[in-house]
């Protein structure tokens, strides 16, 4: 949606409303961007496929969208884990991801400018793993990992080194019988 569609709001009101959704599908991640800023969208089989923000049909707040299958070459049962907007590839700014089994992994930012029509692998999984979230960080940042039975961890982003595109990670968090949920930046 352009920027214009939503304008500050007085003192009162009720507000409108900001996007609609069908009962089975939630509103994730908003940002803004700009049409020239490239999309990273990071799959749940640790792919990571490329588009430019004006690639993305434009709608209104009503409208139900297109599916992002139909914009990226896919595979089968496949999801997008996370979308990052980058405005550019920065070398000192890093890539950071968390896996539902407990491992983070720590890759310049820089290894992704290279767009492929087909994707590319941006993390190597094990057996029974898939990507949870993606952030993107200046590398000095504390990250915090959560688990499905209530547990959470805060480490310093520097304790994971920088890895390169096909590495498998380390490990972030010691399971038993449990999986990573979510990562957030402290």
């Amino acid at each position: 949606l352009p920027l214009s569609t939503y304008k500050t709001q007085g003192r009162g009101g009720k507000g409108v409303i900001g996007a609609k959704s069908d009962e089975e599908d939630i509103i994730q991640d908003i940002f803004v961007t700009s049409n020239k800023n490239y999309l990273l969208f990071f799959t749940s089989k640790g792919n990571v496929h490329w588009l430019k923000a004006y690639q993305i049909p434009e709608g209104s707040r009503y409208a139900k969208g297109k599916a992002i299958v139909n914009l990226l070459a896919m595979d089968q049962g496949e999801k997008i884990s996370a979308v990052l907007p980058i405005p550019s590839f920065d070398p000192n700014k890093f890539i950071l991801f968390a896996t539902k089994k407990g491992l983070v992994k720590k890759t310049s930012l820089q290894d992704y400018s290279n767009p492929r029509k087909g994707g590319i692998i941006a993390i190597s999984l094990r057996d029974n793993d898939e990507v949870v979230d993606v952030e993107l960080t200046d590398g000095l940042k504390d990250i915090i990992l959560a688990t499905k039975d209530g547990l959470a961890i805060r480490f310093n982003e520097n304790d994971a080194r920088d890895m390169g595109r096909t590495a498998t990670g380390v490990r972030g968090i010691t399971l038993v019988d449990d999986e990573v949920i979510g990562m957030e930046i402290a």
